[in-house]
């Protein structure tokens, strides 16, 4: 088959997963291009049957913003029809889904068939926003195929835009081949001494990670258990976490990670992660921390319930339960044969459920679906 697929291209769960899955597909023998705005981070070298497409947006003083929209359909359009491609699979219903459709309208309708994947942000912020909820609406029924990465988000999904079309789960992954636990003394070591314990958090630092939540549970985390936080990511919070870090008094006890290129290195000297966020459509930081047989302590919200076994590979609690994922996270730390019992069951999640070949092969069937092969 001929494959676009347009993302993201941050360390964002959509722009990794979609990255990874057009390197799984290119690997069994598909053709795919990849558009987006820049390259993805996880498509650093070269990849047999695999074509990165930069979308280039001008900047003139009529537009008060860049139309990136316009400017990626008109580059998808032109792609499409230079290479032949017989599906796009747009990750995110606005731009991605929209600008698909409308590029197979500049070709006159008989472009590629396009398959929308939705991923969270799409139905819970944007989607739901009143500038957008149409727009979002008919994107998403006007897909040839709709895909969501949990239960949780599709069930969501039809209730909100009321879709009567039928949304295939095809739920996130993750490469345990990459993803597993290293003996690394000289990388964890530079994070924290032998006799403390590493708490990491990784996210985009938006507001409904609750990064501040994670620096309190830490800092209650402290009166028990000699620890040391790693904060991996960067976004809107972050002058804001800066501020509660320096007022706890915890600057010597907390270290910041911009951007990460290989965040498995992290994971796989971890003792635990903590997640403590308002909402998850899934939790790619969950299941890439379970696939390194590290313990999830977060909140029992939305798919992150389907990626995290509560009692078996970590704890879940209410949002904003900040006593209640303290004293899991000290129960973890404390307890070397439990945390060891839960890193286990983690990695037997991430290789039964979660495997990134069993969810490739998943998307290369759903293709060939919609195509009618």
């Amino acid at each position: 088959m001929k494959i676009g697929i347009i993302c993201y291209p941050t360390h964002g769960g959509s722009g990794v997963i979609a990255a990874e899955l057009g390197k799984g597909l290119s690997r069994l023998g598909h053709e795919v291009h990849l558009i987006s705005y820049h390259l993805p981070v996880r498509l650093v070298g070269s990849t047999p049957r695999m074509w990165f497409h930069l979308v280039k947006v001008g900047s003139y003083p009529l537009f008060r913003f860049p139309p990136y929209t316009l400017a990626l359909a008109s580059k998808t359009a032109e792609i499409v029809e230079q290479y032949h491609l017989e599906l796009i699979h747009a990750h995110y219903a606005i731009p991605h889904s929209t600008s698909a459709q409308f590029a197979k309208q500049i070709l006159g309708g008989s472009g590629p068939k396009i398959i929308t994947t939705l991923h969270g942000t799409d139905i819970h912020l944007v989607g739901l926003d009143p500038s957008y909820f149409r727009v979002t609406k008919h994107a998403l029924e006007q897909s040839d195929g709709l895909t969501a990465v949990s239960e949780y988000l599709a069930s969501t999904a039809k209730v909100r835009f009321s879709l009567e079309n039928k949304i295939k789960i095809i739920p996130n992954f993750v490469d345990t081949s990459i993803f597993r636990r290293q003996k690394n003394p000289e990388l964890r070591a530079q994070y924290a001494p032998p006799h403390e314990r590493l708490i990491v958090h990784i996210s985009n630092f938006r507001p409904l990670k609750r990064v501040s939540d994670v620096v309190h549970i830490f800092n209650k985390v402290l009166a028990e258990v000699p620890a040391r936080l790693l904060l991996v990511g960067h976004g809107p919070e972050f002058d804001n976490t800066l501020e509660v870090v320096t007022k706890l008094g915890l600057e010597q006890k907390v270290t910041f990670l911009y951007l990460v290129d290989k965040v498995e290195d992290i994971l796989s000297v971890a003792d635990l992660l903590l997640l403590p966020s308002e909402m998850e459509s899934f939790g790619l930081a969950a299941l890439e921390a379970e696939s390194c047989g590290v313990p999830v302590v977060g909140s029992s919200v939305g798919g992150l319930q389907e990626v995290v076994e509560h009692g078996r590979s970590g704890y879940l609690a209410p949002v904003g339960d900040i006593d209640r994922m303290a004293h899991w996270s000290c129960h973890i730390l404390k307890d070397s044969g439990l945390a060891e019992h839960l890193g286990a069951r983690g990695r037997e999640i991430a290789l039964s459920k979660f495997s990134k070949e069993k969810s490739v092969r998943s998307y290369e069937l759903y293709y060939q679906e919609i195509l009618g092969l």
